[in-house]
């Protein structure tokens, strides 16, 4: 069952869509002529976060469990903040215990800490809030929320024996060079196309069975929003490489990775919760790099007008 669970989440997010648009008319990340094409996998020891099987039978092992089950289904068990048909596990693989799907286990220790998103020094509690407002679409849960406290609770649980505040290898998405080319949503489309539609659909919108989302839709209104850490290219390069396509993870070259990134981002979202009115006025405030999309003109459409439900 745990293989399969696998299955079902890993081909999660970020393997683009389908447009069948003609090649970009936008501004790209600046590409890296001296960039090698394809990066060499190191491989190196993560560390273990315990086993499900070894969650205690007491008042703190419920939360734990119960922790476990909104992370993996935010959708029935936190309802009332959700509003994407996403899951914690499509960014963060295997209940949030996989190396370099940026695990529970390696962002637990590194908080508190300084967040340039919110120019404050956040708990974990507040950067759980954070996932509900941007990569679910939805609504924080107040501090102190039993939401809030079971998902940090199930964290701490799972990082038991780490260093506090030490960046362990595997503890977030790996950060790829910087492609000899700069990324390009016509080759992106192609890759889509051979490694990825067969579980995010020709649309990108992903597959349901019986009311339950098995492949998540990777834009349009049931995805994450512009406000989300994967709208930058460099994050849904970085999980694209190392995890997809599902079971397949670093066999797409970097440049593959890097254009099918592009690709998917480069589809309207749900609109960013900051929006101030005016799309140049929030990318100016929150979206300032090549490393985003939105404001820019991509195929003629202009980015962040958002995606209704």
């Amino acid at each position: 069952m745990k293989a399969m669970r696998m299955m079902v989440i890993g081909a999660t997010l970020w393997l683009a869509a389908c447009d069948h648009a003609p090649a970009p008319q936008s501004s790209a990340p600046a590409a890296n002529a001296s960039a090698p094409a394809t990066s060499v996998t190191k491989t190196v020891s993560h560390f273990s976060p315990p086993d499900e099987s070894a969650i205690p039978n007491d008042d703190f092992g419920k939360q734990v469990a119960l922790g476990r089950q909104i992370f993996i289904d935010p959708g029935r068990y936190a309802k009332a903040y959700v509003g994407n048909q996403l899951s914690c596990e499509n960014c963060h693989l295997d209940a949030g215990r996989l190396a370099n799907s940026a695990p529970l286990w390696g962002a637990y220790p590194m908080y508190p800490a300084y967040r340039s998103k919110n120019h404050h020094v956040n708990t974990f509690a507040e950067r759980l809030q954070g996932c509900f407002n941007y990569s679910m679409n939805g609504k924080a849960p107040p501090l102190g929320d039993p939401v809030l406290v079971a998902l940090e609770t199930y964290a701490y649980w799972m990082s038991k024996g780490e260093p506090i505040g030490t960046s362990l290898p595997g503890r977030s998405y790996p950060k790829l060079s910087k492609p000899a080319m700069a990324p390009d949503y016509a080759r992106g489309e192609k890759v889509f196309k051979s490694d990825c539609a067969l579980c995010h659909g020709d649309n990108g919108q992903g597959q349901q069975a019986a009311d339950h989302t098995v492949f998540p839709p990777l834009w349009g209104p049931q995805s994450f929003n512009w406000g989300a850490g994967m709208e930058q290219i460099t994050n849904a390069a970085g999980f694209i490489k190392a995890n997809m396509p599902l079971g397949r993870g670093n066999t797409l070259t970097d440049q593959d990775t890097w254009d099918v990134a592009y690709f998917m981002n480069a589809h309207e979202r749900p609109q960013d919760p900051r929006f101030n009115g005016s799309i140049p006025a929030t990318r100016a405030a929150y979206h300032d790099t090549p490393d985003s999309l939105y404001g820019v003109i991509v195929n003629g459409q202009l980015l962040g007008q958002g995606a209704a439900k």
